[in-house]
Parts: C-alpha cells; sequence; structure tokens
C-alpha cells in the first residue's frame, strides 16, 4: 500500500534548486536509506516530505491526499521525524520529554492515561534509558539524547518514519541496536526513509534505497541493485573498492 508519495518534486534554498524531478513512492513495510554528499539536500528533502517546508515545485501526499490538506496535529499521527540534532527547550526530564510524543493522540481536553505512561515506560526501555528516566535532559551525553530522540519517535507511534542521521553520537553498539529497532517497525507495516552517511548500513538495514548525485541525477529502487561501485563513485566523486564476504557486499573509499 503506498502510504507517502512525492510527484516531481523539487527541493530549493534561497538562490538554488537541489535537486527537481523526484517521483517517489513510500509503501508500508518499506525501509529506504537516503544517501548523498554533504550538502546535496538530504535533510531538506525529509523536511518537505514531512510537511514542515514547502516544496519548490510537484507535490507531497499522504494516501492521496496533499500534505497541506491535513492539520498539524492529524499530520503528526501519520509522519514522525527525528531530527540531525536535538535542542532543550524546556529543563524537562527524560521522562517528561518522551512523554509528549503522545501528545498527537491525546483529545482535546485530555491529558495522558496509564496506558500512555506504559508506552512511554517500554520505549525508554527498548533505548536503554529507563534507569535515567527521572534524569534533566541537559545532563545528557549526545549518544544518550539521541536514544531518547528514538524513544520520543517510538512513542509517537506514526505509520511513516523520516530520519535523518539518526545514528549521530552513538557507538557501534547502539546504532546497530537503533537501527535494527526502527527497521523493525517496518516489518510491522511502517514505512521508513532515513539518511545515512555508512553505505554498508543501508545495505544492511534497508529493502531499498534513494541516491541524490547532483540537481538533476536521482537514482531509486530495491538496495541490492542501486548500491554499486559505480553508482557510489559519481555521488561522492571518489574511488569506491566492494569486497565480498559470507555472500554480502561492502564498500569502501579507495
Amino acid at each position: 500500500m503506498t502510504v507517502l508519495e512525492a510527484r516531481a518534486l523539487a527541493v530549493a534554498v534561497p538562490g538554488r534548486v537541489l535537486f527537481r524531478g523526484l517521483d517517489l513512492i513510500l509503501e508500508a513495510g518499506q525501509s529506504w536509506g537516503l544517501l548523498g554528499a554533504n550538502g546535496i539536500g538530504k535533510t531538506t528533502l525529509l523536511h518537505t516530505l514531512a510537511g514542515l517546508r514547502p516544496a519548490a515545485a510537484g507535490e507531497v501526499c499522504l494516501e492521496g491526499v496533499r500534505l497541506q490538506q491535513l492539520d498539524r496535529k492529524a499530520l503528526a499521527r501519520r509522519i514522525g521525524v527525528l531530527f540531525q540534532d536535538s535542542r532543550d527547550t524546556f529543563p524537562a526530564t527524560v521522562l517528561e520529554t518522551v512523554m509528549g510524543g503522545r501528545y498527537p493522540h491525546l483529545p482535546l481536553w485530555g491529558g495522558e492515561t496509564a496506558e500512555d505512561l506504559r508506552r512511554a515506560g517500554e520505549a525508554l526501555e527498548r533505548v536503554a534509558l529507563a534507569p535515567l528516566q527521572h534524569r534533566r535532559i541537559d545532563t545528557l551525553s549526545g549518544g544518550e539524547r539521541r536514544r531518547l530522540a528514538a524513544a520520543l519517535l517510538l512513542v509517537q507511534a506514526p505509520d511513516i518514519l523520516l530520519l535523518d542521521e539518526p545514528v549521530n553520537h552513538l557507538d557501534l553498539h547502539h546504532q546497530i541496536t537503533l537501527l535494527s529497532l526502527f527497521t523493525e517497525q517496518a516489518a510491522h507495516g511502517r514505512a521508513l526513509l532515513m539518511s545515512l552517511h555508512d553505505v554498508n548500513l543501508v545495505l544492511r538495514f534497508c529493502s531499498h534505497a534513494l541516491l541524490l548525485i547532483d540537481d538533476h541525477t536521482l537514482v531509486a529502487g530495491p538496495a541490492a541493485e542501486v548500491v554499486t561501485a559505480a553508482n557510489l563513485e559519481r555521488l561522492y566523486h571518489h574511488g569506491i573498492r566492494e569486497v565480498r564476504d559470507a555472500g554480502r557486499r561492502f564498500y569502501f573509499p579507495e
């Protein structure tokens, strides 16, 4: 089932079109990896797909309805965003922060329920932050903040997850744990699109890949088909070496 669709999408910043002509369909159960050089527009694309900024041309539709026709709270129930960096707005605790993910699901005059609290506790357990639930967020490390942002997204429980460099600040163990957690969400019927810098993580965790090569060259399809040495050399303007081991492909810079 098609969940989110971009049609002839163009994304721009003042004075420059980053890319144009993107046709993309995200379906339930798919995990997409987004690859591109620095400054190509990965973050801007994710924000546009989430309805947080206007497209320069084209449109983004959620199950056939343009994002501009949906109110913000309804959109937040369907689309969740993990931003590249998190900022502390209020001196809240870890638990108070993650409970904020339930806001889109609360009735107009209602507060959090025992079920909301249970969901928050379960999400903190899954990202190994339950022991820190009463800590203030301004005392957390960069990696702990990243895991907290992931827990908030799990509590929000949207149908579409748009993740901007989700493994920023994370050590190897937490990178694999968090990506496994997110791809598990896709396996349970959600749609996932995440920007990553590690090509080998895309091959390991993503069913599909979108490569932003330049402002008019976009390559999209099953990850096993589009993530190749030739495409990666076009993408990064650098020599790439392919290594095969136990039936898997790995790519490294020359």
